[in-house]
């Protein structure tokens, strides 16, 4: 269990003068972590804040469902909407950093256009997007979002999610944007399983966007998805084809940023691509075939 940071706690009420608004338990209890890394459990929380447990779980859940805090089996921390009020980059800063040589190597390697993302509730939300003179061609942006359900980068993230909080988080009837779109619950959770047993790949074409195709693999941490890395092409690109090489991207970027014998054993979610996978005459016919247009 990752050890509570040792900063000394903030001063506060007594428990016979606990603040009368909303507001100001809520502002105790954000004021209780004092940076990125420290986690507290609920008795932590309490203990700091001065404030009945219960009292303390009730807007801990709020703070939680409202993104200002997350949580985990380690316990509490600060949430994307706390850690953006930082920086630009939403908290996720250390996920860019790793993945951007490898989102920069595949766009060189296959002219396709490369997008890095994170799970947010229901949404994919886009932290990074390379892809030279085709990126225009495709309607996603930094910092914008798309339904999980219907994309390859949710899709990938969403497989490796207990079942009852894929519910929990695409609603009982997933809304379609397409005539390909997923429009069924049930039928999400067959596709959910199929990623599984290709080791993490996930297919899109069509569903979120007309005419446009993805190949995506969750970045997989201790915990679960951290985000996740797609090839983006039209409906005639071959997927499959450069599928390996999104997946090799994800466990490298998962290696980076859980290194040691035990983040190595839990990025090990695909099989490595077997050495000579790809000729030098594959590669030649992917390269030619973005160099000519026939991708996005």
């Amino acid at each position: 269990m990752a050890a509570v940071s040792p900063s000394p706690e903030p001063a506060a009420p007594e428990r016979g003068d606990l603040p009368p608004s909303m507001v100001e338990r809520m502002t105790l209890i954000m004021d209780a972590f004092p940076g990125r890394s420290t986690r507290l459990t609920l008795e932590d929380v309490a203990r700091r804040t001065h404030l009945p447990r219960s009292t303390a779980h009730r807007i801990l859940d709020q703070l939680v469902r409202l993104r200002w805090l997350e949580h985990t089996s380690f316990g509490y921390s600060l949430g994307q909407r706390a850690l953006g009020l930082g920086g630009r980059d939403g908290g996720y800063g250390e996920i860019r950093e790793a993945a951007a040589p490898l989102l920069h190597g595949l766009q060189m390697r296959t002219g396709m256009v490369v997008h890095l993302a994170v799970l947010d509730t229901a949404d994919v939300f886009y932290l990074d997007k390379v892809g030279g003179r085709f990126a225009l061609s495709v309607p996603s942006r930094v910092g914008g979002r798309a339904p999980a359900h219907c994309t390859a980068l949710g899709k990938s993230m969403l497989a490796w999610l207990a079942p009852e909080r894929v519910d929990a988080l695409v609603g009982g009837s997933p809304s379609r944007l397409t005539d390909r779109t997923i429009g069924e619950l049930g039928v999400l959770h067959q596709e959910l399983d199929r990623i599984r047993r290709r080791h993490g790949v996930a297919y899109e074409r069509g569903e979120c966007f007309p005419g446009i195709a993805c190949v995506a693999a969750a970045v997989r941490g201790r915990e679960g998805p951290v985000a996740s890395i797609s090839l983006v092409g039209d409906a005639r690109t071959p997927l499959e084809r450069v599928a390996p090489l999104v997946a090799d991207a994800a466990r490298q970027v998962a290696l980076d940023l859980f290194p040691g014998p035990e983040g190595a054993r839990r990025a090990r979610f695909v099989r490595p691509v077997p050495d000579g996978a790809w000729s030098a005459e594959t590669m030649n016919r992917l390269l030619a075939a973005g160099q000519n247009g026939d991708w996005l």
